[in-house]
């Protein structure tokens, strides 16, 4: 079926790495991390040279992967609603999504979408500026 795609920018749902700073001290945000959770925890090291291992302080990690089949399709509404509960989501705060280069956290973002669940804000940066950098915090385990 032929469709034309029509952007609709909403900077009210980008993150810069201010946000998530300032986030790190309010906790306001629930941030989902979308890499592996051997990245998140920190015991696999970052593929980039140099980066630090871990997460942002305070997110919970859901690796994009369980919420895809083995053939690349989304789970069902349902499954998806499972995984992201599993990882706090309860409706009691605004989302944030984040990964390693800011691309799959835009899986996440369309996972919250299918399953019924408030849209989040992507932080475009993700863990390639925030794991980069000196003067953002990182935790591991």
């Amino acid at each position: 079926q032929v469709a034309t795609f029509r952007p609709d920018f909403r900077a009210t749902r980008l993150r810069g790495v201010g946000d998530l700073l300032a986030n790190v001290g309010t906790g306001r945000e629930l941030v989902l991390d979308a890499r592996a959770a051997g990245r998140f925890t920190g015991a696999t090291p970052e593929p980039r040279a140099g980066m630090r291992s871990g997460h942002i302080p305070g997110s919970a990690n859901v690796p994009y992967t369980d919420l895809l089949h083995a053939d690349g399709t989304f789970r069902t509404a349902a499954e998806l609603r499972d995984r992201f509960a599993a990882a706090g989501v309860d409706g009691s705060r605004p989302l944030i999504t984040s990964c390693g280069s800011g691309v799959t956290a835009c899986i996440l973002t369309l996972g919250l979408l299918l399953a019924g669940l408030p849209e989040a804000a992507v932080y475009d940066g993700s863990w390639t500026e925030w794991g980069g950098r000196a003067d953002t915090p990182v935790e591991t385990a």
